[in-house]
This record gives C-alpha cells, structure tokens and sequence, in this order.
C-alpha cells in the first residue's frame, strides 16, 4: 500500500485555488495527510461547506444544513444524570473548557458548537476524581423534544490513576450540534459509549475528542440506532507514551436513514496501541451508511500498534453502505499496523449451517445478525446495557422482512495475512 504524500507546510485558505476555467500555471493540491486538516476555535477558519470536500462528500447537505448555519441558539436538552458518590456534573463557560486543554473542533458544526455553547447554558463538566475507582456506571441522559437548533459541549475530566465508565445516551427528537471531550489522565482507565437512539426525524451531528494521558487506557464506544442523519466524528490523540485505546461502534440503519460515523487515531507519542472495530447493518430503500476510519502514525511515534477493522451487512436491496479505511505512516519503527473492511450479504454457508440443524431460515438470518453485533455489543462492560442494545438489535430486525440471501456484492476489503476475519462478518473479497 503506498504511503501518502505529506506537503511540506499547511496551505492558507484559498491558496493554490485557481479561477473558473483558469488553465494557467496555478495548480490546486488537495490535502494528502490526515495531519494537513483544520483544527481551530474560530469560526470563520470553516467557510460553509458546499459537499464537495472530503469531510463532507457522504453528508445529505440539504438536511444537515441547520447545523452549518451560524445562528445562536437559546435552546438546550433535557439532562437527567445518575452520578456515583465523587462524580460531578457542573457548568462552566467555554474559556474555562478551552483552558484545560479539549482539543479544537475540526468542522463547521463543531466549531459552531463550541462557539454557541454559553447562549445554550455554558459547558457541562463531569469530574471524575484522581486515584478513585468507581465501580457503578456514571450516567448521564440527553433527552430532546422539539426540533430547534441546540449547540452542546460536555466536557469529561477522569483523573489520573482512576477507572469509570461513563454512558452517554440521546434520546427524544433535536436538532442538535455537540463537542464531547475526553481527558484521561496518566494511568486512568475509561469507558465512554454513547448511544444515539434518537426519534427517526433527529438530525445530529457530534465531534467527540479523547486525548489519552501516559499509560492511560480508554475503551470509546459508539452506538447508532436511530435519528435521521446522525454524524460522529470521534478523534483520538495521545499525551503521553504508552497510552491504548479500542474504539468500537456498532450501527443499524433503516430506510432513509443516514448513520455516519468518522475516526481520526492520531498517533503522536511512542509505545502506544489503537484497535478499531465498527460493524453495521442496513435494511430498507436509501439506507445509507458512512464508515471512515484515519490512523496516522508520525515520526514521533515509534513503536505503536494499531489495527482498524469495519464490516457492513446489507440486509435488503436498496440500502449503502461507504467505508473508507486510510492508514498513513510516516516511521518504519512501529510493531504492527494494518486495517480492513467488508461490505457483503449473508454468508452462505452460515445460513446452512443453522438451516441444516432445523432452524428456520428467518431464525437463522436473525441468528446471524444478533451474532454479527454480539462480538462487539459484549465488550461494553455493562451487562443492563448489553442486553438494552440487544433488544434494540431485535427490534429493527422486526421492522422489516430481510431479503433472500445473494452473493456478496460491493465489497471492499484490505485484509492483513496475521488478521482473519471473524466467523460473524460477511465474506470479504480483495480489492
């Protein structure tokens, strides 16, 4: 696989753009490395995107477009939290999240987020304190019920040396624009999911950050059920050497539904390690499905691991699903890295298999599929939460006969001898 071209210094805004049928010597240069993309708190650093750029080019524009629109908002959701005994969930204003360190946003509505923030009621702050084990999950629950714009950004602080798991749910309908931003300290150990099962007429899109202090872990779930357009951009940095993360997401979309989910592992220290795995499921006409996943590696980290996978099962003809795996290394001294991605129909021979033991066909696709989402679902260390998702899997199983199984199709795949692909994804073919 080649290495992309890294530029030797970010270009300006509007440089090297030449005039409407202007051949002359000016010539545009697209952005070659994940690196090269913006990250700013102003709001005239993201024009008003047209769909054509790369961060936007799967987004239905004409119905994410109240979120690009630099309106401010009075608006907000309803929050129901349940904090363990430590935990706190206070307000502050957006200089005061600036100044411990969340990261800046990386488009238009996140910036738009953060710079309307304090308009919605200031910038929500959960603390989880150092040296202290919190065994109960913290949870805290967004709930929308009318379709003005709201802008949202919450900050979650775990100390250095603790261990939580934080579940983020959204529930209701919204038009919502938020920035949720992860700071784990040296030696913490974290789980954050986050659920979206919104109203089928919700539009959402969220840029979530976490940044990993040394030899700190995270595990960051995402989870994907229900909205109309629903975008999350997910970036992940490292403070310090030995750091690991697994990001996992999980995402099951119906007709008309648009599920978008982008990942930057941005490998800044050495020693450290990502893992990345997202599966999803479609059905019904115009279900569309968005996976981008981007791992750099700079020269400063030597010594990583990293691997990110994706798997799409298309359930009925009519539905898409885009993945994008991009892996850019600019050191030879790493351990390993690789990535892959599949989008197919039933295997086959799964299906036989459990028809062959007198199961029933229907039983068996819904067999298939409950074990396609269970590998993941299963690693949220929450056992009420497992089986809630469960039971929602089962659910949009039930919304909508499945489609007699065919032969894979629109399958792209970029495998690793040393990483097989699991007995529950759909069969892959090379590209």
């Amino acid at each position: 696989m080649p290495l992309l071209e890294k530029a030797s210094r970010p270009r300006e805004a509007g440089e090297g753009m030449p005039l409407a049928h202007d051949h002359g010597p000016v010539t545009t240069v697209p952005e070659q490395s994940r690196a090269e993309r913006r990250a700013s708190f102003d709001v005239a650093d993201f024009p008003m995107p047209t769909g054509r750029e790369e961060d936007w080019r799967f987004t239905p524009m004409d119905r994410i477009g109240a979120l690009l629109r630099d309106t401010p908002s009075g608006a907000h959701l309803a929050v129901d939290a349940d904090l363990p005994p430590g935990v706190t969930l206070t307000t502050i204003p957006s200089a005061q999240a600036r100044a411990l360190g969340v990261p800046a946003p990386q488009d238009r509505a996140a910036v738009l987020a953060f710079a309307h923030t304090d308009h919605s009621g200031g910038v929500m702050h959960l603390q989880i304190p150092a040296d202290t084990v919190i065994s109960d999950p913290v949870r805290v629950r967004f709930v929308g019920s009318h379709s003005e714009r709201v802008w949202g950004h919450l900050v979650v602080s775990v100390g250095a040396h603790s261990s939580a798991t934080v579940v983020l749910s959204h529930e209701g309908t919204a038009r919502l624009s938020e920035m949720v931003s992860t700071l784990v300290g040296d030696g913490a150990q974290c789980t954050l999911v986050s659920l979206q099962e919104w109203s089928n007429d919700t539009v959402h899109a969220a840029q979530h950050d976490v940044v990993i202090g040394r030899d700190a872990s995270v595990r960051h779930v995402a989870v994907t059920l229900g909205g109309q357009v629903v975008r999350v951009s997910t970036n992940i940095s490292y403070a310090g050497p030995g750091g690991s993360v697994e990001a996992f997401g999980v995402y099951f979309a119906d007709a008309d539904q648009h599920f978008e989910h982008r990942l930057f592992v941005d490998h800044t220290a050495p020693h450290c390690q990502s893992h990345v795995e997202y599966k999803g499921a479609l059905q019904g006409d115009s279900a569309h499905t968005v996976w981008v996943g981007d791992v750099l590696i700079r020269a400063t980290a030597e010594g990583t691991r990293t691997y990110e996978l994706n798997r799409n099962l298309l359930l009925t003809d009519g539905a898409r699903a885009d993945s994008v795996p991009n892996l850019e290394i600019e050191t030879g001294q790493i351990l390993g890295a690789g990535h892959a991605s599949a989008t197919g129909r039933f295997d086959d021979e799964q299906l036989f298999y459990l028809q062959a033991r007198g199961i029933p066909e229907g039983e068996a696709r819904r067999l298939v599929v409950r074990g396609f989402f269970a590998d993941i679902i299963n690693r949220i260390p929450v056992a009420e939460l497992q089986g809630h998702l469960m039971q929602a899997v089962e659910r949009e199983l039930a919304g909508a006969e499945l489609s007699d199984p065919t032969t894979s199709h629109d399958a792209h795949t970029r495998n690793t001898p040393d990483q097989p692909s699991p007995a529950s994804a759909p069969r892959t073919a090379d590209r």
